[in-house]
């Protein structure tokens, strides 16, 4: 787990404090070593920072050399199946002078190509320079879990892990995309390909890119699409079988490392299922590590963790974060995200990470589960609403939503869907984390609302529209599971799971996001996901011989955060001095008097608008650190 940087110029020598600044902007991603690599006319410069976990030797010292092939990496991540790849490539003549996956990377360009990256399970982003044809080849994994940033100006083409990077090394600070400000507000993130800072994009999961030394715009392509095709039904034992299987498998990979490792546990079914599957395959007691408010029951899972821990026997450790902890890591969360993300659990997520980083290296955690198994409670409500439309259509669906808006107090939740219901799942569904539209009028600055409606941006449209229009053919379930996966579970999940434990220095692995897993998971019926009302059936049936019932059925929480209460108690004060004073930056787009409406509502508990208050938080202390 790393961080790399590069430069490629056709039109000037880059100089060695430009990699070297943009390379040292995110330390804490590889405090182990760092390295970089100037070509020998200057036009190309690449940079590492590194977390060493395999071979921790300086043999894996990146950026690394294959002088025979002209090729140079720098890679970020880890490819779980380099020991077979090694293996086949052992047997077409290949040797090795490490025992790192970066080497197998750089092994398997040189004989298949771009073609490689087919073949590698794992997270990972890379670079390779070719000598000879003059280029730079980027990729991303399949799911996104590893972070790739680029951006290009009249000096040169630029990429990095994050994008606090860049702005080491462009000329003006990049303006903000304003108009992606809707989508932020609309989301509590911005999802797509392009970024809230303007001309800076994302190379997106699941593809790679080619940028030639001699200009052109970078060649950007598709390597690998996630299909919803349902096969014939083939029995619910085949299923069990076959997810097991995979899961079983995707852990064991998850294991080779050359430093201690642990699990995140929450108490949840997803790391529960981790810790249960992994517990009889080591001999040393698993390290777990847990977080926690401490504001009641319905914000500490601790009682759940522990009942597993004790289960399994493991070396458990523990931390409770007060409103204070949250507070005071505001401003450092804010720069770690380089982007406005309205995630709170990253907060949790960084506390334990800290907690983590002083015993192993590599945690284990269950993301991903939910939303390859249909985790969570919106997708049978939403399943629901759907029946509901195509017996109603949109007129009778559409009259009684007039009713409900009438009868019904404003913020109702029987009004709220029926409102949804009267609409098609295109328009309905904007994924887990969707923000009320009716706040965002209320909200917006007269101007900046008639502003958003004529100008809405059309690459997050066209991206979201196209998401829908892939599946057109599918069952409502995996239409909204295929949203999700490239949308919230990229943009909002993983780039917390990224940055939190990178800040911490430490890794972290994924092995519910195993891409076999995931294909297989997106094959299966949906009543293999969703039955009698009870979401990720098969993975629940899959571990009724390994984990208690109450850990198997109970309530989902994941890392809840207490902010209703913190914005009513401790936080009321903070987010008035940071959302009502003069030099508010959001006062460019929102009506001062509407935030303190929205702001006593909440006190008065008139009206639970905490994710709104949040949300607002993060985009000012964005933009202040954006525009000072």
């Amino acid at each position: 787990m790393c961080g790399i940087v590069g430069i490629i110029s056709d039109c000037h020598r880059v100089a060695r404090p430009e990699i070297e600044s943009m390379r040292d902007a995110f330390p804490y991603r590889g405090p182990d070593d760092a390295g970089i690599w100037l070509q020998h006319d200057g036009r190309i410069a690449l940079g590492h920072r590194r977390l060493s976990i395999l071979d921790p030797t300086p043999a894996g010292h990146q950026p690394m050399l294959d002088e025979k092939a002209g090729l140079v990496i720098v890679f970020n991540g880890e490819i779980y199946n380099y020991l077979e790849i090694r293996e086949e490539l052992l047997a077409h003549g290949a040797t090795f002078a490490t025992g790192t996956d970066t080497e197998v990377i750089l092994q398997a360009y040189a004989r298949w190509g771009e073609a490689c990256i087919e073949r590698f399970n794992g997270m990972f982003a890379f670079a390779i320079w070719e000598e000879e044809r003059r280029r730079l080849f980027l990729a991303r994994d399949r799911l996104g879990i590893k972070p790739l940033y680029y951006t290009e100006n009249q000096d040169g083409f630029y990429f990095a892990s994050e994008i606090k990077a860049f702005r080491q090394v462009l000329p003006d600070r990049p303006a903000v995309n304003e108009e992606l400000i809707d989508s932020y507000m609309s989301f509590g993130y911005v999802p797509g390909e392009n970024t809230l800072f303007q001309g800076i994009r994302r190379l997106l999961p699941g593809h790679c890119m080619v940028k030639e030394l001699a200009g052109g715009p970078p060649k950007v392509r598709q390597y690998w699409q996630l299909n919803f095709s349902v096969g014939p039904d083939r029995g619910e034992a085949y299923y069990l079988v076959k997810a097991r299987s995979l899961l079983d498998d995707a852990i064991d990979l998850r294991l080779r490392s050359d430093v201690p490792l642990g699990i995140f546990l929450s108490g949840g079914l997803d790391s529960s299922a981790v810790v249960g599957l992994l517990a009889p395959r080591v001999k040393e007691p698993l390290k777990t590590f847990s977080v926690a408010y401490d504001f009641g029951s319905q914000f500490n899972e601790m009682p759940y963790a522990r009942q597993v821990a004790k289960k399994f026997n493991t070396d458990h450790h523990e931390i409770f974060i007060t409103p204070q902890d949250f507070c005071d890591f505001i401003p450092q969360f804010i720069h770690l995200m380089d982007e406005p993300v309205t995630e709170s659990a990253a907060i949790s997520l960084y506390y334990v990470s800290k907690l983590a980083k002083e015993q192993v290296t590599v945690v284990l955690s269950g993301e991903g589960s939910d939303e390859i198994f249909a985790g969570y409670d919106l997708y049978r409500y939403m399943a629901v609403l759907e029946k509901y439309f195509r017996i109603g259509g949109q007129g009778l669906t559409g009259m009684l939503a007039g009713l409900g808006a009438k009868m019904l107090p404003e913020g109702h939740k029987i009004a709220k869907y029926l409102q949804l219901g009267s609409l098609p799942i295109e328009q309905r569904y904007k994924g887990i984390s969707t923000y009320e539209e009716r706040y965002k009028k209320r909200l917006y600055r007269d101007e900046f609302y008639t502003l958003c409606n004529k100008q809405k941006d059309r690459a997050v449209q066209r991206f979201l529209a196209d998401l829908f229009a892939r599946t057109k053919n599918n069952d409502v379930l995996s239409r909204m599971l295929n949203f999700d996966t490239k949308t919230w579970l990229v943009d909002d999940l993983l780039i917390k799971a990224d940055r939190m434990s990178m800040a911490a220095s430490l890794e972290l692995r994924v092995p519910f996001l195993d891409y076999r897993l995931v294909e297989f998971a997106a094959s299966m019926p949906a009543h293999y996901k969703i039955r009698n009302g009870q979401g990720k059936y098969l993975l629940k049936k899959m571990m009724e011989d390994i984990l208690p019932k109450e850990i198997i059925h109970r309530k989902k929480m994941g890392f809840p955060t207490p902010l209703k209460m913190m914005f009513e108690g401790d936080l009321y004060g903070y987010a008035r001095d940071v959302l009502l004073a003069p030099s508010t930056r959001v006062n460019a787009y929102f009506s001062r008097e509407r935030i303190e409406e929205v702001l006593q509502e909440h006190k008065q508990h008139k009206m639970d608008h905490h994710r709104l208050i949040w949300q607002l938080i993060v985009l000012e202390q964005w933009l202040e650190g954006v525009l000072k």
